[in-house]
C-alpha cells in the first residue's frame, strides 16, 4: 500500500531563493517512533532538500511524527518548509532500499528494531544519522559493530546523535578542564569518590515544543525502549570520554566496569493514560504489572568504571513527572587537582544548568580569580560575554542568554555538524573507535547489572 502525505511547504519559495546551490543531502526517515526523529527537522538546512521520504509500517507513531513536522511547518515564527512523502506497508524497509530516494537515513524509534534498521541501511549504501541508543543489548551491539565495518567498506557515515556535547555549560566544563592554571590535572578518583560523576533525571510526562509529549506505549517496555542502564547512559558515557580524553582514540581494552545495578520506576494506569492516551496497558506490558496494578519498568541504572585508569560513575533516574517549573535535570562533576568543575540544575539554579568552579588549591583568591578570568578570556572568540562571579565560596560561570538555547535546538547543531562530516566524506578519526568503546562500556554494565 502506498500513501502520500504532502505537508504544505509554507516558505518553500523563499527557501529555494536563499539556497545558492542544489541540495546535496536527501533525507529518508525510517519508521519514526520517537519525537527525536521530528526534532532533526525542527530547522531547515541549505544542504538538505525540502522533500523527505518517510518509510513506515503506518500507525500512531507515524501519525504523531507527521503531526510534529506539520507543526514546525505551520508555526508563526520561522516556519520550516518540509514536504513529507510517505510510504506505508509491511515492506517499508525493503521499499526504502529499493527506491533509493535519498542518501541519509534518520533512525529514531523503537530501539528493539534499531540494530536491524541500522545494519540494513548501511549495507544498502546509505549514510545513517541515528538517535541513541544504537544498541540496547549485546546482540544489538554485535550488529552495530558489523554496521561500522560495513560503513567503512562502503564509504558511508554512521553517527549517533549526541546532543549533550552541545550544551553550553558542558562545553565550558570541558574547556576549563583543559586550563591547567585553574583545573590542574584530572584526578584518577576511586569508586567511592570518582574523578567524574554524571547523573541524569528524566520524566515520562513532559512538554516538547510547547505541547504535552505523547509517548508510544512501547516506550514503557524496557525490551523495546531499552533499560535505563543502556539508554540515557549513552549520553553520559559519551561525555565522560569526550571530556576526559578529548579527541583521543579509545578502545574497549581501556575500560573496566566495576559495579552496576538497575531498579524500577512504578507507573500507575492513570499515569500511563496521561502519557500515552491509552486506557489500559497493552498485553506485552502486563507481565511487568505488579499486584497493586502498577507497571514496573527497569528504567533506572548506575555503574562505576575506569577509563584509562580514571574512575567514573554514571547514573540515570526516570520519574513520571517533574515538579512544577522543573524538567529533566543533569548533575556533573569533574575533580581536578586545583579545582572541581560542577554543573548543577536544581531549584537554586531555577532548573537551568549552571557551572561552578570550586577552588581546591592553595592559591590566594586573587591569584585564582586572575587565572580563572584568563582562562575564560581565551574562550571569548566562541563565547563572548562568558564571565565568572563569586557564589559563596565558589565561582559561578555566567553564560549570556544567547547561548542558553535548550535541548531541542541541539538536534539542529548535531545535524549541522554531521552535514559537515558528509561534505568532508569522513568523521573525525576518533569518533568511530569511541562510539564502539562507548557501547562496549554500556554493554559490560548491562551484563554486570544482571
Amino acid at each position: 500500500m502506498r500513501a502520500l502525505f504532502a505537508i504544505i511547504p509554507v516558505a518553500l519559495v523563499a527557501a529555494l531563493k536563499s539556497t545558492a546551490a542544489e541540495p546535496t543531502v536527501k533525507l529518508l526517515t525510517l519508521d519514526p517512533g520517537h519525537f527525536h526523529a521530528a526534532l532533526v527537522q525542527k530547522s531547515m538546512y541549505p544542504e538538505v532538500a525540502p522533500v523527505v521520504h518517510v518509510y513506515s509500517p503506518g500507525g500512531p507513531d507515524l501519525d504523531l511524527h507527521l503531526k510534529r513536522v506539520t507543526g514546525y511547518n505551520t508555526r508563526a515564527e520561522n516556519p520550516t518548509s518540509w514536504k513529507e512523502e510517505v510510504y506505508t506497508g509491511p515492506d517499508f524497509l525493503e521499499r526504502m532500499v529499493r527506491d533509493k530516494a535519498g542518501n541519509v537515513v534518520v533512525i529514531s524509534g523503537n530501539n528493539a528494531k534499531k540494530g536491524d534498521y541500522i545494519l540494513s541501511s548501511v549495507k544498502a549504501g546509505f549514510n545513517v544519522l541515528s538517535d541513541k541508543p544504537m544498541a540496547i543489548n549485546p546482540s544489538d551491539f554485535a550488529k552495530l559493530k558489523d554496521a561500522f565495518t560495513e560503513a567503512k567498506r562502503r564509504g558511508v557515515l554512521l553517527y549517533d546523535i549526541m546532543t549533550e556535547r552541545h550544551e553550553t555549560t558542558t562545553i565550558l566544563q570541558r574547556e576549563l578542564s583543559r586550563v591547567a592554571d585553574v583545573f590542574g590535572k584530572l584526578e584518577k578518583g576511586t569508586p567511592d569518590a570518582p574523578a567524574i560523576t554524571k547523573e541524569s533525571v528524566h520524566h515520562y510526562f513532559k512538554y516538547v515544543s510547547g505541547s504535552p509529549l505523547q509517548r508510544p506505549p512501547w516506550f514503557f517496555d524496557s525490551t523495546q525502549q531499552g533499560e535505563g542502564i543502556v539508554d540515557v547512559t549513552t549520553h553520559l558515557v559519551d561525555l565522560v570520554q569526550w571530556e576526559a580524553f578529548p579527541d583521543k582514540k579509545l578502545q574497549p581494552s581501556d575500560v573496566q566496569v566495576l559495579t552496576a545495578r538497575r531498579w524500577t520506576t512504578k507507573v500507575t494506569r492513570e499515569q500511563f493514560k496521561k502519557a500515552t492516551t491509552l486506557d489500559a496497558f497493552p498485553d506485552y506490558l502486563k507481565p511487568n504489572v505488579n499486584a497493586a496494578g502498577e507497571l514496573e519498568i527497569y528504567c533506572n541504572g548506575e555503574f562505576t568504571y575506569t577509563l584509562r585508569g580514571v574512575t567514573a560513575k554514571v547514573s540515570v533516574i526516570w520519574n513520571f513527572q517533574a515538579p512544577e517549573g522543573a524538567g529533566d535535570t543533569h548533575y556533573s562533576i569533574m575533580r581536578g587537582t586545583r579545582a572541581n568543575l560542577v554543573i548543577k540544575q536544581g531549584a537554586e539554579q531555577n532548573f537551568k544548568p549552571t557551572l561552578y568552579v570550586e577552588k581546591k588549591s592553595d592559591l590566594s583568591e586573587a591569584a585564582f580569580e586572575k587565572a580563572l578570568l584568563a582562562g575564560l578570556a581565551k574562550l571569548q572568540g566562541v563565547y563572548p560575554g562568558v564571565t565568572a562571579k563569586k557564589a559563596g565560596g565558589d565561582w559561578e560561570i555566567v553564560v549570556p542568554d544567547q547561548f542558553k538555547i535548550g535541548h531541542e535546538a541541539h538536534f539542529a547543531q548535531v545535524t549541522e555538524k554531521y552535514l559537515k562530516y558528509l561534505a568532508a566524506g569522513k568523521l573525525p578519526a576518533w569518533e568511530v573507535p569511541n562510539m564502539i568503546t562507548k557501547y562496549h562500556t554500556i554493554m559490560e554494565a548491562y551484563r554486570l547489572s544482571r
